[in-house]
């Protein structure tokens, strides 16, 4: 991240002008004020369910580029059933529209699960294709029950709804950010339970780590693999509450704004590990709000080159450092 935000001051330098004046502008905008600080968070919190996504699947060696579509149907079906159902009370439709955006997502990432694990299609391909068809199929059925004139869903119930934060935290007064932050950080404590203390995770982590070995060592191979791209399409179905229950409180289409792939992003800075993931979607939070900020004095790009030099270091340093750390031992 220091070596992205140096190569970026080279940027703004380029442009005429003061890179510490531009950081200090973009810091201040996002953690220098309650309302920054909110949409930093607000910002992140689709960010952390879909690097979670991303990371399980790296876990046991699959590459899941589906979160997009994952959490576009997920999102959908959500807030159709939020608005179906609008009438139940809280201490039943929070958990049953929560239910249903996991199991959509898992059933949508479990597909290219099961062709991976039934006939050898690569996933990368299949969940590339499946966020193609979401949009498509998401935009299909949607043209029978969205508003009129408009690309939205009704309104949820008031029971789905999840509260802002800036009810507990005036400082953060005006941002939308809200409980769905919660069960990120939740969700982050779930996936490390998971992979590092249940047979399932070590399953997952032996399968990515040597697939022939795993399946020496008895590891179902295709089973396994299935199950990992369900699990990651359920988190990746959370990613959509945010927005569907926390602030707009209906569905529409866009409203995701690439998280999906930006998931990726955070996974591999991450390293794919829980807390990994919650420090670079923060980071990645921050860069997007701040960008906003900025964008008087610097092109907007600046923020897309930021991220995209992010992930070449995440991907390029580490290799160095570990070739470092293995002739140091």
């Amino acid at each position: 991240m220091a070596l992205a935000l140096l190569a970026g001051a080279g940027f703004i330098a380029a442009i005429g002008e003061d890179p510490i004046s531009v950081y200090a502008l973009m810091l201040r905008e996002t953690l220098g004020s309650g309302y920054g600080l909110g949409q930093t968070l607000f910002k992140a919190t689709p960010l952390i369910f879909c690097g979670l996504a991303v990371a399980v699947g790296f876990r046991a060696g699959l590459f899941n580029i589906g979160a997009e579509g994952q959490l576009t149907v997920a999102a959908f079906a959500a807030a159709m059933t939020g608005a179906e159902f609008h009438a139940a009370p809280a201490v039943v439709l929070l958990p049953v529209v929560l239910a249903v955006a996991m199991l959509t997502g898992a059933a949508w990432g479990a597909i290219p699960g099961v062709l991976k694990a039934r006939f050898g299609a690569h996933e990368v391909i299949n969940t590339i294709m499946l966020n193609f068809i979401a949009f498509a199929l998401v935009s299909y059925l949607g043209r029978g029950v969205f508003q009129p004139a408009t690309v939205r869903t009704a309104e949820i119930g008031a029971g789905a709804m999840l509260a802002r934060l800036d009810a507990w935290w005036p400082a953060l007064r005006g941002s939308p950010a809200n409980l769905s932050l919660g069960l990120g950080l939740l969700a982050c404590l779930a996936v490390g339970l998971l992979l590092f203390r249940t047979r399932l995770g070590f399953e997952l982590r032996a399968l990515g780590l040597n697939p022939a070995a795993a399946q020496y060592g008895g590891v179902p191979v295709g089973l396994t693999q299935v199950k990992a791209m369900a699990i990651a399409g359920a988190l990746a179905g959370l990613a959509g509450m945010n927005f569907v229950l926390g602030y707009k409180h209906f569905f529409e289409l866009g409203f995701s704004a690439g998280a999906g792939f930006m998931g990726i992003a955070v996974a591999l800075l991450g390293r794919n590990h829980p807390a990994g993931v919650i420090l670079a979607a923060l980071f990645f939070g921050a860069l997007s709000h701040g960008g906003l900020a900025i964008s008087q004095r610097v092109p907007k790009e600046l923020v897309d080159v930021l991220q995209a030099i992010v992930i070449l270091l995440a991907i390029c340093v580490q290799q160095v450092v570990e070739r470092i750390a293995r002739r140091m031992a």
